[in-house]
């Protein structure tokens, strides 16, 4: 009797096209979330240096925005916001899926879900290495438009900031606030994807709910609660240390630690969740038109080269 042939993997895109489809769709996202990513920034500087709160909150920081510089200012740091997911999200989901290409079964099925976990929380912390050039750079462009026009740092694009950056502060500055930026990554990635399957499981378990859009929503929304609560102090740390000055050779922050014990020392507890609200909104709508954006290009890839 003639033995079985084995399974053959389904054709799937190159590498490369894998992490250029990866950049292209959390570019495209990033267009549309950008003014949320600038409020966030905003709140989470509000009030450092123990001085008093610019915002009370992020309608009102939105709002002060809008007033002081125009419609125009609510995309401040956009180059750097698409500079930072063409190298962050270009190589975060190009890892991961080579990693679930290469560890996933002969059939095309995917590796168990702690196995996809572990290569989330890799992926996560690789892109962010890569592309903690490009959120420095978008820190600093945002946060600029609070400051006094003689403090502004001025940058005029991504470029210039980098280039500026590694010349008048060296070249390691494009890489401050690397390992909180990384952990943030590790925690978003863990928080996703563990957070999302309790959450659909529960809604399942509940007998309100079927295995379809309206399910995936709602856990998506509980999952992006969950993350954002998380990752949030993580966040607050990366954003303050990316942002700040060295005054007379000495930085405003020695560590992470630092940030956080002068955070709750000088505007209290919960003021490592400013800017809550704008993230959670941000999070959401940019994670899923990422994947649609994602979807719908390899949908005319398969169709268009795989297909024969």
């Amino acid at each position: 009797m003639a033995a079985a042939p084995a399974a053959e993997r389904p054709k799937t895109s190159p590498k490369s096209v894998k992490f250029l489809f990866g950049g292209l769709a959390g570019m495209g996202a990033t267009v549309f979330v950008q003014p949320l990513d600038l409020v966030k920034n905003r709140m989470q500087l509000s009030g450092a240096g123990a001085k008093g709160r610019e915002y009370r909150t992020s309608l009102h920081a939105l709002g002060s925005i809008l007033r002081h510089e125009g419609l125009r200012g609510i995309y401040t740091g956009l180059s750097a916001g698409l500079l930072r997911q063409a190298t962050y999200t270009t190589t975060r989901l190009g890892i991961y899926s080579v990693l679930l290409e290469r560890f996933g079964g002969a059939d095309g099925t995917p590796p168990p879900f702690l196995a996809k976990a572990a290569m989330g929380m890799t992926a996560g912390a690789a892109g962010a290495f890569v592309g903690t050039p490009a959120e420095v750079a978008l820190i600093r462009m945002t946060a600029d438009g609070r400051l006094p026009p003689g403090e502004r740092r001025g940058y005029r694009n991504v470029f210039d900031a980098l280039v500026r950056m590694a010349r008048e502060e060296g070249v390691l500055t494009l890489w401050r606030g690397c390992i909180p930026t990384m952990a943030r990554a590790v925690v978003v990635n863990a928080a996703q994807l563990a957070s999302y399957s309790q959450s659909k499981q529960f809604l399942l378990d509940s007998g309100h709910f079927r295995d379809d859009i309206l399910c995936h929503f709602c856990a998506s929304m509980i999952s992006g609660l969950v993350t954002t609560a998380a990752s949030m102090p993580v966040d607050i740390v990366k954003t303050r240390i990316q942002n700040m000055r060295t005054i007379d050779g000495k930085p405003e922050y020695r560590n992470g630690l630092d940030v956080l014990l002068k955070v709750v020392r000088y505007e209290g507890f919960f003021s490592l969740w400013k800017g809550f609200t704008p993230y959670y909104a941000r999070l959401g709508p940019h994670t899923v038109l990422t994947f649609i954006f994602l979807e719908q290009m390899n949908k005319w890839y398969q169709r268009l080269f795989l297909s024969a």
